[in-house]
């Protein structure tokens, strides 16, 4: 008997289905956990939760994910995977170094809006007690420093290209260290609400700001614009 080409068909396109929907019961699943970690935190994190909120079974967390702290990684995965390739778009373009600064300056801003910087500061909250989620945690952290570090060294490059060179002490792994150590100090303070602490830290961002606009002239690069400046809280 010929083959019912309909049929055929039909079965061709149900695993591209299938794949479709498993697809977007992940992406609600991990909307979900996104949603209850910024709000309610990790200590507080519950499947069954989870899945009444994403309307799955909660079986389906476990066949998809595995692990709870799995499924935490996964929602920082799927939010580094976006925030990472925006970093390194940044780093790459043809701006000068002080606007690079001062759009690294304005994505913070969007991620303590957003809850990414709380969801962060959960992970590594629950990381001290939990040896496996540190595992999986810290590689993502590296990853960011790693991006400020080449960013780093792209600026003192181009600072000894022009015949300035800086004592040896001040490494590009130094300064690279001072800036991402005061960045995750920042967060930790603003997600805390220690407002005697805002002034400190407009007046930090905008001393390196100022350094960098003096980079950019001994460079020749153009005066970029004054940056979006971080308003007290």
């Amino acid at each position: 008997m010929a083959s019912d080409p309909v049929a055929r068909k039909s079965r061709t396109a149900t695993p591209n289905l299938r794949e479709a929907d498993a697809g977007q019961t992940r992406d609600r699943i991990l909307n979900a956990t996104f949603r209850r970690l910024v709000t309610q935190g990790y200590a507080a994190l519950s499947v069954r939760e989870i899945a009444t909120d994403a309307g799955v079974n909660h079986a389906l967390i476990n066949y998809h994910f595995g692990s709870k702290d799995q499924l935490v990684i996964d929602v920082l995965d799927a939010m580094n995977q976006r925030l990472l390739a925006r970093q390194a778009s940044m780093y790459a373009s043809g701006e000068g170094f002080a606007q690079k600064w001062a759009s690294a300056r304005s994505f913070y801003e969007d991620d303590l809006a957003s809850g990414f910087v709380r969801l962060q500061a959960e992970l590594w909250a629950a990381s001290f007690s939990n040896p496996e989620l540190r595992e999986k945690f810290v590689p993502r952290v590296l990853a960011w420093k790693k991006l400020v570090l080449e960013a780093v060294r792209e600026a003192i490059n181009a600072l000894e290209a022009h015949g300035n060179r800086l004592p040896p002490p001040f490494t590009p792994d130094v300064i690279a260290c001072w800036i991402s150590e005061f960045w995750l100090g920042m967060e930790f303070s603003d997600l805390l609400g220690v407002k005697e602490e805002d002034m400190q830290h407009l007046a930090a961002l905008d001393a390196v700001q100022w350094l960098l606009e003096w980079l950019d002239a001994q460079a020749g690069k153009a005066t970029p614009p004054a940056p979006r400046r971080r308003s007290p809280r």
